[in-house]
């Protein structure tokens, strides 16, 4: 089979490898659609923390299964699917408490083990989820992407008619923005960048915010935000979180700063803020957005701007992807 690897930062390279054998409990895939994260285009950078080379990268990832393993009994040849990419222990207390999204020895498929860059990826059936047919392949490889945003909304409690902020328009900040609005909240989503806010206007039903030119209390009758769900990463940004929430907020954080985070103590407690981070996903978010999906609630629009081919990819990624000011979500075609 044909496989890209990336054997040190900018370099690429297709090589040919054995198709892998399914073990008993696993599953056999050939991919039909895999998504671009930014996780890849660090990798690629040599920015990725906690990463070693070579590495197939890839883990935003839809397919067809082709092979299953002999202890293998829900799924079947033929059967179309999208990767769980998070390889939990089972075993710590995070995974037996139920979060095996910050498992504390969870493998990333993609990251810490080699990805989905290949025609055939075999996997455990626990990282498989079902996808409805009427879910095509590109929006199914979203299925991940949107899934660390559900996780975030969950992690913020978001109820019916809560005044929401999303700050950052990437895609982590567009499927919240989505999420959020179709589990009935009242959302606002900010961002610096005109064109990422004419995004916005085309694809999601949600208002759009420039902090350069407005404030947040134009957009909620004159309040601030009941919730804040910052997908920057940006230092500034988060910093200025608790300035943004009413008396009682909730903040979420799901971008990551590589660094420490300083804010006034004083607002902070005066508002009795709730503060959380919020990693990867578990299995119910994974299964809450493809079902979205399957109603139409989240298309691969809200996100998506531009495709790719499997055998260009890699001699165009630095071009296409890495200087691509305007892209937000890349998805390659198997």
């Amino acid at each position: 089979m044909k496989t890209l690897i990336c054997n040190k930062p900018f370099e690429f390279q297709y090589i040919t490898r054995e198709k892998p054998m399914p073990k008993a409990n696993e599953v056999l895939f050939q991919a039909k659609a895999i998504g671009i994260c930014g996780t890849d285009i660090h990798a690629y950078a040599g920015n990725q923390p906690f990463f070693s080379y070579p590495r197939v990268l890839g883990h935003e990832t839809s397919g067809v299964i082709t092979e299953i393993g002999s202890s293998v009994a829900k799924f079947k040849v033929g059967q179309r699917v999208a990767l769980v990419p998070y390889v939990s222990c089972g075993q710590c207390d995070a995974c037996l408490s139920g979060k095996t999204n910050c498992c504390e020895k969870i493998s990333v498929i993609g990251v810490h083990e080699d990805g989905t860059f290949s025609e055939f990826v075999a996997v455990p059936e626990q990282n498989i989820l079902p996808v409805d047919n009427n879910v095509d392949d590109i929006t199914a490889a979203l299925i991940e992407p949107y899934a660390i945003s559900a996780h975030a909304v969950r992690r913020a409690n978001i109820t019916q008619d809560d005044d929401v902020l999303v700050v950052g328009a990437g895609p982590i900040g567009l499927g919240v923005a989505a999420i959020a609005h179709a589990d009935g909240a009242n959302v606002v989503i900010a961002d610096t960048s005109e064109e990422r806010l004419q995004h916005i206007q085309k694809q999601l039903p949600v208002v759009t915010l420039n902090p350069l030119l407005e404030n947040v209390e134009t957009k909620f009758n004159g309040k601030l935000a009941s919730v804040v769900i910052d997908a920057t990463g940006n230092a500034n940004a988060m910093n200025n979180s608790v300035s943004l929430i009413r008396h009682g907020g909730r903040i979420v954080f799901v971008g990551l700063h590589k660094g420490n985070l300083e804010f006034s103590d004083p607002d902070f407690h005066k508002k009795e803020t709730t503060m959380m981070g919020s990693r990867n996903a578990t299995f119910e978010d994974f299964e809450k957005v493809q079902r979205l999906m399957a109603e139409g609630k989240l298309s691969a629009d809200m996100m998506l701007t531009d495709t790719f081919t499997y055998d260009e990819i890699g001699m165009v990624f630095t071009e296409k992807v890495t200087q691509n000011k305007s892209l937000i979500k890349g998805v390659v075609l198997c």
